[in-house]
């Protein structure tokens, strides 16, 4: 099923560029920079960047990973362990984020091309493929620019 936003980075940083370290979300503790990091910190994720493990029972990974092919939204304000508001933010500023962003998203890419064949860990979803990585980047990515006004 079709979404109505694409993994496209010049379309993404086109979007991005409207944020200003003073937007504010409609909804979420976020800011504006800590929104981009956490994009970025998905995007690692996907590349097995970073230390997590499953936080759900085996038995329902098979429906979490059902309900990405669906057309349904992520919820709103839902919290999980490893993405908090309190996440120190690691760069100066919006802008060198963005950039971050962009070497992650970037990264994210080649990393698939090396190996098509590769997986990384989701807390909720298990490995994932690289097709279900652009399908969980996509709803996340999309969650998150409609919550700061940005779609």
């Amino acid at each position: 099923m079709a979404l109505p936003f694409q993994l496209e980075l010049e379309a993404m940083l086109a979007q991005l560029a409207q944020l200003n370290k003073n937007t504010t979300p409609s909804w979420g503790q976020m800011n504006a920079q800590r929104m981009v990091e956490h994009l970025a910190d998905a995007l690692y994720m996907s590349i097995g960047k970073g230390d997590y493990s499953l936080e759900v029972p085996a038995d329902r990974i098979e429906r979490m990973q059902a309900w990405l092919e669906t057309d349904k939204p992520m919820a709103k304000d839902v919290q999980v362990t490893f993405a908090t508001p309190e996440t120190p933010l690691r760069n100066d500023e919006l802008e060198t984020a963005i950039d971050e962003f962009t070497d992650a998203f970037l990264t994210f890419e080649e990393w698939y091309e090396e190996d098509a064949s590769r997986t990384a860990l989701h807390p909720f979803y298990g490995q994932l493929t690289y097709a279900q990585w652009q399908r969980l980047h996509t709803k996340h990515f999309m969650h998150h620019f409609e919550q700061f006004g940005l779609i």
